[in-house]
């Protein structure tokens, strides 16, 4: 009997220790939130990326059945906000789990609905979730804490060289007037200092409603009088209108420079950044080719 119950005991611990042993779930709403946690997390984590297809507008997706289960089995949960991604609140409120930790970007940053709601073009954003999983994990698993900050000091450390080349452009080229057909880069090009025009034309083509006549008109006469140095488009975008601007631009000799929403294949964030960045900087820098 004593042999039977010193088994059950050991079973139990060993149960116990197995559990503990399990990679932490964590689910991001977008891949290059992901790449920071997994950075951080190392193998004492699994992540789980929901939009993860560069060729798929993060405005049109919608969650699905497998997408509702991982947020719900996740520990740790980090999505945008800012109204970015309102199909992440809705999943996290209808599967409510006490032990979950839910980051939010836009509460890092203080962003909020209405503000620009690409966060990660912002220069404070990518540090904030670093600190903010790190903190999450370590109150998961003290054991891994230690671990867990000095990955998290070296992937804020691996920014610094964005942040260098933010800095120089910045230098060189502050108070350029530029124009977009969204928001897209909005947040990075604030951090370069140029002067971002047209506004109210963007935001309505980001929420897929019509520019105004004046300020269509407006943006036409930027573009064609030559008044931007640069015009910035999202390159996962085609419409008529934005292909009209294009060759307004191309025509008037004002450069054009591709953005995208979602990470390309084959790049890390910080590569990411920088191939915008150094784009921007060619073109503020004299004509196209």
């Amino acid at each position: 009997m004593r042999h039977f119950l010193a088994a059950i005991a050991l079973g139990s611990v060993m149960a116990a220790t197995a559990a503990t042993a399990q990679p932490i779930a964590i689910v991001a709403a977008e891949d290059f939130y992901g790449e920071a946690a997994a950075a951080i997390g190392g193998d004492r984590v699994t992540v789980t990326n929901i939009l993860d297809n560069p060729n798929i507008d993060p405005h049109d997706y919608e969650a699905t059945p497998s997408t509702a289960r991982a947020v719900a089995d996740a520990r740790i949960v980090i999505y945008n906000g800012a109204d970015y991604d309102p199909w992440m609140e809705k999943l996290l409120a209808a599967t409510v789990r006490p032990e979950r930790t839910a980051i939010s970007v836009a509460a890092l940053i203080g962003s909020k609905p209405g503000d620009n709601p690409h966060l990660w073009y912002d220069p404070a954003a990518m540090p904030a979730v670093a600190e903010a999983v790190a903190n999450a994990l370590a109150a998961i698993d003290p054991e891994g804490a230690e671990g867990y900050a000095s990955r998290g000091q070296a992937f804020v450390a691996s920014l610094e060289t964005v942040n260098q080349k933010i800095a120089a452009v910045k230098q060189r080229f502050a108070g350029e007037p530029v124009t977009a057909s969204e928001p897209v880069f909005g947040t990075m090009a604030a951090a370069l200092g140029l002067a971002m025009r047209n506004q109210g034309f963007q935001t309505a083509i980001m929420n897929d409603t019509e520019p105004s006549a004046s300020d269509i008109a407006a943006m036409e006469s930027d573009l064609k009088g030559g008044k931007v140095k640069v015009f910035f488009y999202n390159k996962q975008v085609t419409a008529p209108l934005t292909e009209h601007l294009l060759a307004l631009a191309r025509a008037a000799n004002v450069a054009v420079v591709g953005v995208t929403e979602t990470e390309p294949a084959g790049m890390s964030y910080v590569e990411w950044m920088l191939s915008e960045i150094d784009a921007t900087e060619k073109a503020l820098a004299g004509p196209p080719a």
